[in-house]
């Protein structure tokens, strides 16, 4: 079923991982009724994930977003497949997909909204998807972003930011404005 192009690694609930050369691809496979009740072939659902390490955070519901710094150095780490970039003024990022979210250093975002609908998405993708979030340096807004990704995932305000703290970064969510925008995020969820 598989052919000839890889080694399985894992199989689990119709989830399966290949090692293809040196992409590491996963996919799911659905056995979907057909509509008159027949029986279809399973359908493949490719998954492009990131390899542990570099700021690779497992959320609590189990996707996995990379969090880091727009000033730092990418080095070998692949491009993501979708990216957010909490920053006060656009990056003009033309080799991948992602989205900006207008955010000064020590603060909260303009927009509560296009915050939160840019990080949905990521939280969505980060499911299939390469996903990667990063403000200036890496810490306070990305780790605002990821608790946010963590309140998505079922955690209150004050256990994401303890959890971001333990996962990501010590110094996550540095201001008393992130931890209020937090405490807001969570009351709206509820």
């Amino acid at each position: 079923m598989l052919g000839r192009a890889g080694k399985v690694d894992e199989r689990c609930h119709g989830h399966r991982r290949r090692l293809i050369g040196q992409h590491d691809l996963e996919f799911h496979v659905r056995d979907e009724p057909h509509p008159r009740g027949a029986y279809s072939a399973p359908s493949l659902e490719f998954v492009s994930t990131w390899d542990p390490g570099a700021g690779v955070v497992e959320l609590p519901d189990g996707r996995h977003v990379r969090g880091t710094g727009w000033r730092r150095p990418r080095g070998g780490v692949p491009v993501p497949d979708f990216a957010v970039y909490l920053l006060g003024r656009d990056p003009r990022i033309e080799g991948w997909p992602c989205r900006w979210v207008r955010w000064r250093d020590f603060g909260r975002p303009a927009s509560t909204e296009a915050a939160l609908d840019a990080l949905r998405e990521a939280h969505r993708r980060a499911g299939t998807e390469r996903v990667e979030v990063a403000c200036g340096a890496g810490v306070g807004r990305t780790g605002t972003a990821l608790a946010v990704l963590a309140i998505e995932a079922g955690l209150d305000a004050e256990e994401a930011v303890g959890w971001v703290r333990a996962h990501y970064h010590p110094r996550a969510v540095e201001t008393r404005r992130q931890r209020r925008w937090l405490d807001e995020i969570a009351r709206h969820r509820e």
